[in-house]
């Protein structure tokens, strides 16, 4: 018997695969097509014949540990436990996983907001809880009456996700305190905080949940360096909880993956002292600006776009056809892949909706959107 019946090949496979087929400009799947930094390269070549390919501490590599918590210190003012606090996992997702199926418990409910991304329900399931799916706002900011709402006795889990994939919404002030007034009633419910775009924000500054005292103690936080230094076929994440709470995810990661790619954490750990992230923030906001631009005089309306590195389209104007089928008919009679966003609802709400990743080349973008000016 299936744990999971109603998965099936993710929407990301068969974007990229369409595209793929038809040789089309892939702005689906999340991941840079220009090169990593070159220094990241140089630090690459010189660590690849030092001695440092056996298996590093189940935690992660001390000194990567040691500048995630340097990094969180400087961002946020949070001091970080390195021994009791943090857990470098396989990329965000792994690390997201783990910590679902270490808290969560046959029957146990877990909120989640949609759209939302891909792995989420999936965890859930495994571990044998129940998703309860939540519907954001029409401008995908979160909806705490319908959250509140939501809440029941076996509630042990809420899933936020900022910056927000699929849409790149930015929760504010007023969202975090909202969310505070509801948590006081329910003392007994953990937050799991997606935030693997946190360095990439634009206009509004990224609010972590590190900087939410109220908060703090009842939160796992979930991160990767694969969006931050492009680099996402490293899956070099980390997790930040309370002891209480990481305690009991180190249990199930030691037997998940045990140790991550020492390789990868070496290097990581070394490039942290020389990058700069707001000059990576600044680089994708000229290629948020750029894409906008060049779709200015299209028939599809831009929504805002505030962190992360993917951009919506309301394509209203143009079809009445499910996102779905347009998104396939737009790699088929105009070369684009996009991903269409009723895919990241439970009800497969369709609001006409595309997601295109701005993480590419220029010329990749200035080709897409005029490809997207023709239609």
């Amino acid at each position: 018997m299936s744990k999971l019946p109603n998965i099936t090949t993710s929407i990301f496979s068969v974007m990229s695969q369409l595209s793929n087929k038809y040789r089309a400009i892939n702005l689906s799947q999340g991941f840079p097509n220009f090169p990593v930094d070159e220094r990241l390269l140089q630090i690459s070549e010189r660590l690849l014949t030092a001695n440092i390919h056996q298996y590093t501490p189940m935690v992660g590599l001390p000194t990567l540990l040691e500048k995630i918590a340097l990094l969180t210190k400087k961002h946020y003012r949070r001091t970080v436990n390195i021994e009791k606090e943090m857990l470098i996992t396989s990329g965000a997702t792994q690390g997201i996983y783990t910590a679902i199926n270490a808290l969560i418990s046959h029957g146990d409910e877990v909120i989640i907001l949609d759209p939302s991304y891909d792995s989420y329900e999936p965890s859930v399931l495994v571990a044998g809880g129940k998703p309860v799916r939540v519907s954001l706002n029409d401008d995908y900011s979160p909806n705490f009456n319908r959250i509140a709402s939501a809440i029941t006795s076996k509630t042990k889990l809420i899933i936020i996700n900022n910056p927000h994939n699929p849409t790149g919404k930015i929760w504010n002030e007023n969202d975090f305190e909202d969310l505070e007034t509801i948590l006081d009633k329910y003392p007994n419910i953990n937050i799991l905080s997606d935030e693997v775009y946190e360095y990439i924000s634009f206009k509004h500054t990224h609010i972590s949940v590190n900087t939410r005292p109220k908060l703090v103690d009842k939160s796992i936080i979930a991160s990767s360096f694969g969006k931050s230094l492009h680099v996402t076929g490293w899956k070099v994440g980390y997790l930040i909880a309370p002891e209480h709470l990481m305690r009991e995810i180190k249990k199930v990661h030691q037997f998940l993956v045990f140790s991550v790619n020492s390789i990868a954490q070496h290097v990581t750990s070394e490039y942290l002292d020389i990058v700069d992230f707001q000059e990576i923030a600044n680089m994708y906001q000229k290629k948020k600006e750029l894409f906008q631009r060049e779709l200015k005089d299209s028939r599809f309306e831009i929504l805002p776009s505030e962190g992360t590195y993917f951009q919506l389209l309301n394509y209203k104007a143009i079809s009445s056809k499910k996102d779905i089928d347009f998104s396939k008919e737009l790699i088929i009679k105009h070369n684009v892949a996009a991903i269409p966003i009723s895919v990241f609802y439970k009800d497969a709400t369709n609001n006409y909706m595309l997601r295109f990743c701005f993480a590419k080349t220029d010329e990749t973008l200035i080709k897409a959107a005029n490809q997207l000016k023709a239609i």
